[in-house]
């Protein structure tokens, strides 16, 4: 059999046993479609069937979840924890509260996590989890309540040698703080087990900024091997979150000007620049809807919808919202409207047509397992910090994150010209990722 003909049949199977998950699979998709080079001048990962046992995870959890509500009714959610691959260290990544997730959802946020782990070059294994429970509209009461009820389930199957889990979107601060009490509760004090900490129990100076700050460096230092910079650059950033907040801040710290920000029901279109502090008030303060920027601000622009349905001229794109965020249709408007470079600060923002087009029209596509591997990268720091009972300076943690974004960069772009595929950084992610977990799954014999 050939490689392109063993890539074919894993797909088939996948899409055989997992047919109703469209997230997952669109995650192997892509994948997929970019290792037939390497598995061509590496026969024996074909030998030993090793895509087939990349792609099942280690261990799948699902468990409910029940919690009371303000009024003393009881109420029940679903919880979740895929640990998909512990080759290079322990599972590592976040856990989402959100209305859309599901299992589908998680086993492509985890199967993500394994290249975006090994890319970071820490010992980190690839894992996911998260709850459909929705933070919005709930009491902080609620919240602990479903966090400490969550908690008391997950503890059970985490540890700091083992599993390590961290935020994602719903889950802040707020939300890591209560899962760490009732871990703490049921079994001791292990600063280990937690990363997104509040600071004030051994947290990570520089983590909140870490995703943001770390896709905008992936972005300068593209910019810098190509004897260019950030400087008058027009920026669109999706979202309005942590992401898409510091990512702003990190722009504008280095010379461009980001326009634009969203949430779920809208656009704000700034040419004058976001104003930052306007927008952190809002979202991070008063925790209101883009309406209240466009109130305070009225020479900025509000409409209802997708950031990428309108027609603004840019030079760089950075969608920092959630998956599948741009289709094939905004991709095309995007290239039409100048954008030169798009950085991910989602997962997967762009869906596999959107992200082939841009590469096919010479556009700097920068997929989110490279691009937005700040936040975990950051994460695996905290833990290096929480082993060593000690506490680096936000200097330090910020210029760790460079260095290692910096390092990101140039792996994905010399993978690819390795390969022949000279700025195409999702086959280059793809396959520098994929070679570090598949050469430690042989050495350990296939575990």
């Amino acid at each position: 059999m050939t490689a392109k003909d063993y890539v074919k049949a894993i797909g088939a199977q996948l899409h055989e046993k997992d047919g109703n998950q469209t997230e997952f699979l669109q995650a192997v998709d892509e994948f997929l479609s970019t290792v037939t080079p390497f598995l061509e001048k590496h026969p024996e990962y074909e030998a030993n069937n090793l895509l087939a046992l990349l792609t099942e995870p280690e261990r799948l959890l699902q468990f409910r979840v029940p919690w009371q509500d303000d009024e003393g009714q009881w109420q029940v959610n679903r919880g979740y924890r895929i640990q998909f691959n512990s080759a290079l260290g322990p599972y590592k990544g976040g856990l989402r509260f959100h209305p859309s997730v599901n299992l589908s959802i998680l086993k492509f946020l985890a199967f993500e996590q394994i290249f975006k782990n090994s890319l970071t070059g820490l010992p980190i294994g690839g894992g996911k989890g998260g709850s459909d429970f929705d933070p919005k509209g709930k009491s902080d009461g609620e919240i602990m309540r479903f966090c400490q009820s969550f908690m008391t389930e997950l503890a059970k199957h985490i540890g700091p040698n083992l599993d390590v889990p961290a935020g994602d979107i719903g889950v802040g601060g707020r939300e890591i703080g209560y899962l760490f009490g009732q871990y703490k509760r049921l079994r001791q004090y292990d600063a280990g087990i937690l990363t997104g900490k509040p600071v004030d129990f051994w947290g990570s100076l520089g983590r909140t900024e870490a995703t943001g700050y770390g896709a905008v460096y992936f972005v300068n230092h593209l910019l810098a091997y190509n004897k260019d910079s950030f400087d008058g650059k027009h920026v669109l950033v999706s979202g309005s979150g942590n992401v898409a907040i510091y990512a702003i801040e990190k722009l504008q710290q280095l010379g461009a000007k980001a326009i634009s920000c969203s949430d779920s029901t809208g656009v704000i279109i700034d040419e004058a620049g976001i104003d930052l502090e306007l927008l952190k008030e809002i979202k991070e303060v008063k925790r209101e809807r883009l309406t209240a920027y466009k109130e305070a601000r009225p020479e900025a622009t509000y409409v209802e919808g997708s950031l990428w349905d309108q027609a603004v001229a840019a030079d760089i794109a950075m969608p920092c919202a959630t998956q599948n965020e741009i289709n094939l249709a905004q991709a095309k408007e995007l290239v039409k409207n100048g954008v030169k470079i798009v950085a991910e600060g989602a997962n997967m923002p762009a869906t596999l047509d959107a992200a082939e087009y841009f590469i096919a029209q010479g556009v700097h596509y920068c997929p989110g397992k490279a691009a937005n591997a700040g936040g975990v990268a950051v994460s695996a720091l905290e833990m290096s910090q929480n082993s060593q009972r000690l506490t680096w300076t936000k200097e330090e943690v910020d210029q760790r994150l460079d260095d290692i974004m910096k390092n990101i960069y140039e792996t994905c772009r010399d993978t690819a010209l390795e390969y022949g595929a000279e700025n195409n950084y999702m086959l280059g992610a793809n396959i520098a990722g994929f070679a570090k977990v598949a050469n430690a799954m042989l050495q350990q014999g296939l575990v």
